[in-house]
């Protein structure tokens, strides 16, 4: 087991601006359906708790979601395209040898003079962009503006006709990360973990490249979620109960609880948007914080914290106040 980590709050990085962007087809999972599944189904998934979902069509490649998901972050943060430093992309669904996404994202939303680059790390894609943002402001005292995209077509990877068709969808966020943080505002840590031992927990082979995961995935995910909160509550001398919003990769229904219940989350603060969006992969923490910016929910002061897992096996967070 490896783990990368860093402590970021004496950095004076924020994250000035969130946005999001949903593809146009809205499918609606049918209020009685309720298909059984394989036994896998049942101990991963179990109760249909999906309503809705969004499927990209041929246009809304992952750059065409990440430009318009990346401009309403820009316009919230009050950047510039020209004034971004660095471009991280996250993205597994659309895995590919070259081009990476991110120089395309980069001309075409107009930030021609930014680094640009695609990070992995499966569903933990959003932590492993901010990290890694995060460490090249270290090294570069110039760089004002980073800009980190996840976007993501979930509805690829998964086989047609199952009932895990039905709890994913396509989707993309982005966030701004932005020196000049107020006294302890802004990120205050980051955690990234890798564990090769639960390499099979979750798999995509060829060559249909659909998702496959064990029935031990809910059990595997909630260890690594009790262990990612006791590492960085520890870290940064903070319970549970002083964090006013947990926003985390909804993997599926069944994990919601398991980790609700483990680490004692009242359900008001623990917010996820997978009954109307489904599992929307590395995208899944951006869109949610995107959305709380927009309706007032996420207001100045709030502490946040963002606890994900993914195939690898990765598991990471990001700790931050508003």
């Amino acid at each position: 087991m490896q783990d990368e980590t860093s402590l970021w709050r004496e950095s004076g990085l924020r994250l000035s601006g969130f946005g999001h962007y949903y593809p146009r087809l809205l499918v609606e999972n049918e209020s009685a359906e309720d298909p059984a599944g394989n036994a896998v189904d049942e101990a991963v998934i179990g109760r249909l708790d999906v309503r809705s979902r969004h499927v990209a069509d041929e246009e809304e490649t992952p750059a065409y979601m990440g430009v318009r998901a990346a401009r309403a972050a820009l316009e919230q943060a009050g950047v510039t395209p020209g004034e971004i430093d660095l471009v991280v992309f996250s993205n597994w669904t659309d895995r590919q040898f070259v081009p990476e996404w991110a120089p395309h994202t980069a001309h075409l939303l107009g930030a021609e003079r930014a680094l640009a680059f695609d990070v992995c790390g499966a569903c933990t894609g959003f932590v492993h962009g901010v990290q890694t943002a995060a460490a090249y402001f270290g090294t570069h005292a110039d760089w004002r503006h980073a800009l980190v995209v996840s976007s993501e077509r979930f509805s690829r990877r998964v086989r047609p006709g199952s009932k895990g068709e039905l709890i994913v969808g396509d989707a993309a966020g982005a966030a701004v990360l932005s020196r000049g943080a107020e006294p302890d505002a802004g990120l205050w840590d980051s955690l990234l973990i890798s564990d090769g031992s639960g390499r099979e927990t979750v798999t995509v082979y060829p060559p249909n490249g659909w998702i496959r995961s064990s029935r031990e995935l809910v059990s595997v995910a909630a260890d690594s979620h009790a262990d990612l909160a006791a590492r960085m509550l520890a870290r940064s001398g903070t319970k549970m109960e002083e964090i006013d919003w947990v926003v985390p990769h909804p993997g599926t229904g069944q994990l919601h609880t398991a980790v609700r219940e483990r680490l004692s989350i009242p359900e008001e603060r623990f917010i996820t948007n997978y009954e109307t969006r489904a599992n929307t992969g590395s995208a899944s923490v951006p869109i949610v914080l995107s959305e709380m910016a927009l309706d007032g929910r996420l207001k100045p002061g709030d502490l946040c914290y963002t606890p994900t897992v993914g195939s690898g096996w990765y598991y990471g967070g990001l700790l931050f106040r508003v």
